[in-house]
């Protein structure tokens, strides 16, 4: 079962790697043309994908980050954030489950929840109010904190070390996914999610590490192949990405691995308290934007008022 399960991550990883080759050598010398210092691309290509390894999103890091510093026009911004994360998320996912113990029926349960989430999904959670599900998103990931601060510093029973779910946990952690794998489409990244439901049902927290990636890779090829074939993303970038972004993930792997799991706790806890509050500052700065647009208004409304006075 876990060779067919890393087999089918290859096959269709590999289907993207063809995709992207070829488009790269078709436009071999506009590649260099791309705007980016080398050095810089690389490196920070390494970071952002070190961090991602752990939970912190690197959608998250890249959005605020290459519009900034003028690597990637808006309009290609969405596409190279997903063919920028298909190679290293998925030298991920390869070496987590390879390496970290998991339940093939409880990951393989998450991964398809999550694809048909992703697949169906999406559609219904858009027609939601977008600040209500991120206030419920936040609550959410707040109380998983508290549990998590509460069994580090004693006050109630630690968490579990299974590497599976049955019964009634199994169902839950499947329609939880599935919502996970809706929310992923509306920009809600799914790694914060994933830690916090794996640590509340009693598992050892490695666990979400393979469950995670896994989803993902499975998920973003084939959305990526498109913003190739439309020319919707930045190719210099993502090449950098697919190779300075996996030596990124190959160290924070061998991190990840070493880690005991008191010390990895504190790691989904500051992943869960990051994504919280960079939630928690978007509505905030969303809720300002209309009341700032109001004051604009309304002034722009008074000097005209105030010349008609003149006039």
């Amino acid at each position: 079962m876990l060779a067919v399960v890393l087999t089918l991550i290859v096959l269709v990883n590999l289907f993207f790697v063809v995709t992207l080759v070829k488009d790269l050598h078709h436009h071999r010398h506009q590649l260099w043309e791309e705007p980016g210092n080398r050095a810089q691309m690389a490196g920070s290509q390494a970071i952002i994908y070190f961090f991602s390894t752990f939970g912190i999103s690197d959608f998250a890091i890249g959005s605020a980050l290459y519009p900034k510093v003028k690597w990637v026009v808006d309009r290609k911004l969405p596409g190279t954030l997903n063919t920028a994360c298909v190679i290293p998320v998925a030298v991920m996912a390869l070496s987590y489950i390879s390496s970290i113990e998991t339940d093939l029926f409880t990951l393989g349960l998450a991964v398809l929840a999550q694809v048909v989430g992703a697949f169906f999904g999406a559609p219904v959670v858009a027609k939601l109010p977008a600040r209500i599900i991120k206030w419920g998103i936040i609550a959410g990931l707040l109380v998983a904190g508290g549990l998590i601060l509460m069994h580090k510093t004693g006050l109630s029973p630690s968490g579990g070390d299974a590497t599976g779910l049955t019964g009634g946990k199994l169902l839950a952690f499947g329609v939880l996914s599935l919502i996970y794998g809706a929310l992923n489409n509306i920009g809600i990244g799914s790694f914060a999610l994933t830690m916090a439901t794996v640590y509340s049902m009693g598992m050892d927290p490695r666990v979400a590490f393979p469950i995670m990636m896994a989803a993902c890779t499975f998920s973003v090829p084939i959305g990526s192949v498109q913003f190739i074939r439309h020319d919707a993303y930045a190719r210099k970038l993502t090449l950098f990405s697919a190779v300075f972004g996996s030596l990124g993930v190959l160290v924070a792997v061998f991190f990840v691995k070493s880690l005991n799991v008191s010390a990895l706790q504190w790691v989904v806890l500051g992943v869960i308290a990051y994504t919280a509050v960079s939630m928690l500052l978007d509505l905030l700065s969303e809720k300002k934007k209309p009341q700032e647009e109001f004051s604009s208004v309304a002034v722009a409304a008074v000097e005209t008022s105030e010349k008609k006075d003149h006039a």
